[in-house]
């Protein structure tokens, strides 16, 4: 967390970004590209904007409990909850023209207040607390606590290109401090605030940002060169480039999306690796999956989910209507992994990866389908807790096809 105050203009931006999310409903990710676009700040200073707008959103009904006021209040009040923040965090306060203060009696009287009211103190809205309680049970509170925690900055080596004992060295050259990340031998921990996709190493495909926990959701499908692989729901491909170096670029690898800016995106990012051997696919109907009816050694379906395992780093999504969405997810989860297992053939593997830490959408889902297709049998299957490692919450399961029907 931040050693000293935020400056007045950066506390502003603070806010429009805020404003951005909670009443305009952008995403966060987008929220910063439109705010930061032509900006000039220097990177360790935009790495404090982002550290104090994603700790603020991680635990937003905290921040707005202690200084009273209602996150859909954020354009008109914001300066009031950065001013909030600081008090908390026992910083001076920032320098903004027309700052709404925070009375000093009410707010101590609030925060020992939150202090016993454990949700509350996790910044964790009530629909969440209640499912994950359910779904959970007594690993909840810690994965809760988990959660509300600044997430650290993994990469992932591309071994297309080389080592990562090589890409250590070469961001040391770059001055970007990385450390290696026990038990995933692809990644490192960027412990510097260094502008990492500035460096030489990026732009020439060294390594790729990605999470600790994702690494080890591609790494389950074991892909071999020579092998036909299929990433079934790739999105902007960081899974695919990892199985593409797993498969040292020899063999077919397709990515299949329903969305096209989603894979444009991943073809510019495998010339950038040089992942030579990934195909892109759009999913135009049914008849795609069903033209590849048992042809793949591999298929990996990291399906569409709640992110409620990936929460510290995408903290918006607690403010939105996931509650709502959730039995609809579950019932696409479903869906997909019925149609798309299809393509595996028989002795393939199937892999069945969410960004969720709830059983409903993984042990469960895998379950439901195993009864229902007896030619398939569960390998094993992996939770990636947020509690255990620092990692985000991911669930993988491996199935093997061992006949046709």
């Amino acid at each position: 967390m931040l050693t000293f105050p935020l400056s007045g203009s950066s506390s502003e931006l603070v806010i429009d970004v805020l404003t951005m999310v909670l009443t305009d409903g952008k995403p966060l990710d987008r929220a910063y590209s439109h705010n930061f676009s032509g900006m000039q700040y220097p990177p360790a200073e935009l790495a404090r904007i982002t550290t104090v707008t994603g700790d603020i959103l991680r635990r937003l009904n905290l921040y707005c409990f202690i200084v009273d006021m209602k996150a859909e209040d954020i354009e008109r009040m914001g300066s009031k909850l950065i001013n909030g923040w600081h008090l908390f965090h026992e910083l001076e306060l920032p320098k903004m023209e027309y700052a709404l203060q925070v009375d000093a009696e009410d707010f101590a009287a609030r925060v020992a207040q939150a202090k016993t009211q454990p949700a509350l103190w996790d910044g964790c809205p009530e629909w969440l607390d209640t499912l994950g309680a359910k779904q959970l049970g007594d690993k909840w509170p810690a994965e809760r606590a988990a959660l509300a925690a600044v997430p650290k900055r993994y990469i992932r080596a591309n071994s297309l290109k080389g080592t990562r004992d090589e890409l250590k060295q070469r961001l040391t050259k770059e001055l970007v401090a990385t450390v290696e990340v026990e038990g995933v031998d692809s990644a490192l921990e960027v412990r510097s605030d260094s502008a990492l996709f500035k460096t030489t190493a990026f732009k020439e495909g060294f390594f790729e940002q990605q999470d600790a926990g994702s690494q080890l959701v591609a790494a389950a499908v074991d892909a071999k060169p020579g092998m036909r692989v299929v990433d079934a729901c790739a999105g902007a491909g960081g899974k695919t480039l990892h199985i593409a170096a797993q498969m040292k670029g020899k063999g077919r690898l397709l990515a299949m999306d329903v969305e096209q800016w989603k894979l444009d995106n991943l073809k510019a990012r495998a010339r950038r690796a040089g992942a030579h051997n990934v195909e892109t696919r759009i999913i135009a109907s049914s008849k795609t999956i069903k033209r590849l009816k048992l042809t793949a050694d591999r298929v990996l379906l990291d399906v569409p989910c709640s992110g409620l395992g990936v929460l510290k780093r995408n903290p918006d999504s607690k403010w939105r209507d996931t509650p709502e969405r959730l039995p609809v997810l579950i019932e696409l989860q479903k869906d997909i992994l019925q149609s798309y297992s299809r393509m595996v053939k028989v002795g393939g593997i199937l892999v069945y990866a969410t960004c969720s830490i709830m059983p409903d959408e993984n042990r469960n889902q895998v379950d439901a389908f195993i009864a229902a297709n007896p030619h398939f049998k569960l390998i094993d299957d992996e939770e990636i807790l947020v509690s255990e490692h620092g990692f985000d919450g991911f669930y993988l399961a491996r199935m093997e096809r061992i006949s046709e029907v």
